[in-house]
């Protein structure tokens, strides 16, 4: 079951901006219950003085967005939801598309259509046993997908593992399909170094967050140490985080999640860093996102240039019901499709939200 949270921000003509997020408090520290606290009491007050006269007005005022609550916690995931509403309600009320964002933030090379065109979706396979994995790497296959996450942490992980890289073999000798590892910080530094060290035979093109947030300090020696590339998720969700991972000569490369990182307009500059300091870009995506979050992505693919991995767009494949008309859903092959030219592309049915609320709407009046 997932726990999405939708915001919506109607401005004075009726125009209607709607974002979201997924809190992960082992990523931002945020739950459910906390990102609706702060959308009361951090931002709430804030939104009382927004009343752009254009569009990059109303850019600068979602930028000064803080990312801390009173007490100093962090509410990035909560932030992300706000800036969504915002920028795809301005979007449309000023008749501006998003894409000009890149040039107002100054990101050199960032402009349509990115890494939209080319991208192809990955399949995610997250299931612990052998006979699960094996399932759904070939119903992927069939469906024409080519790149992989493996999610690893399982003690069958070196039958499961072997098992795909076998299937893939001859693409992945060919340069026609990828295998990356997903430990999710399961590992110690000594288990991480005996786990890769096993697969070095195995051409692993990434392992991201192999080693939990709070043991970056090994995350030199286990570089130095193993094979594949290292990289960053739960570790990765401010612009902070990524100067550190790139001063500590760790960072390969960045899975940046918008929800995670605080929004549309954060992820685009962590991705511009990456690109300036030649670190690998994956766009990931949340478990249980409706298609509010995996337009923002898309949103990010087509300013984005040079991403070597996308997450997300999985809609009807893992959700019975969305919240917007029509939903976002990748095509064979991972091939996803144009969306509309304002605000986040995606047209909301509202009566689906409230009809998907585990309580009544909360409605805040400004």
């Amino acid at each position: 079951m997932a726990d999405p949270i939708v915001v919506a921000v109607e401005l004075m003509d009726g125009t209607i901006g709607y974002g979201e997020t997924l809190a992960r408090p082992y990523v931002t520290g945020e739950t459910p219950e906390s990102v609706i606290e702060s959308v009361e009491d951090v931002f709430l007050e804030r939104l009382l003085d927004f009343g752009p006269s254009g569009f990059f007005d109303g850019v600068e005022g979602i930028e000064a967005l803080p990312w801390h609550g009173a007490e100093g916690e962090p509410v990035s995931a909560a932030r992300a939801a706000i800036e969504l509403a915002l920028l795809d309600a301005y979007s449309r009320f000023f008749d501006v598309p998003l894409d000009r964002l890149a040039g107002w933030a100054d990101l050199t090379n960032f402009e349509t259509p990115g890494s939209a065109a080319r991208i192809r979706y990955s399949a995610v396979l997250a299931n612990s046993t052998h006979a699960g994995t094996m399932k759904w790497l070939r119903l992927a296959w069939w469906f024409g997908l080519r790149d992989f996450k493996l999610k690893v942490g399982w003690p069958d992980d070196d039958r499961r593992l072997r098992a795909v890289f076998d299937y893939l073999r001859r693409s992945i000798a060919a340069g026609k399909a990828s295998i990356r590892l997903d430990a999710n910080g399961c590992w110690t530094k000594d288990e991480a170094v005996q786990r890769l060290g096993a697969w070095c035979d195995l051409p692993i093109a990434f392992v991201e967050q192999p080693l939990a947030k709070s043991s970056e300090a090994d995350l030199a020696t286990l570089k130095a140490c193993v094979a594949p590339p290292l990289m960053h998720d739960e570790s990765l969700v401010t612009l902070e985080d990524a100067n550190r991972l790139i001063e500590q000569n760790v960072a390969d490369g960045f899975n940046i999640r918008i929800s995670k990182c605080g929004g549309l307009l954060p992820s685009l500059r962590l991705a511009h860093l990456a690109r300036k300091h030649d670190v690998a870009i994956q766009l990931g995506c949340m478990v249980g996102e409706t298609s509010i979050l995996s337009a923002a992505g898309r949103r990010f693919l087509e300013m984005t240039p040079g991403v070597h991995f996308a997450e997300g767009w999985y809609g009807s494949f893992l959700m019975t019901r969305d919240v917007v008309r029509k939903s976002l859903r990748f095509g064979y092959g991972g091939r996803g499709r144009p969306l509309g030219r304002y605000g986040l592309g995606v047209e909301v049915d509202r009566s689906r939200v409230e009809a998907l609320c585990l309580d009544r709407p909360t409605v805040l009046q400004l």
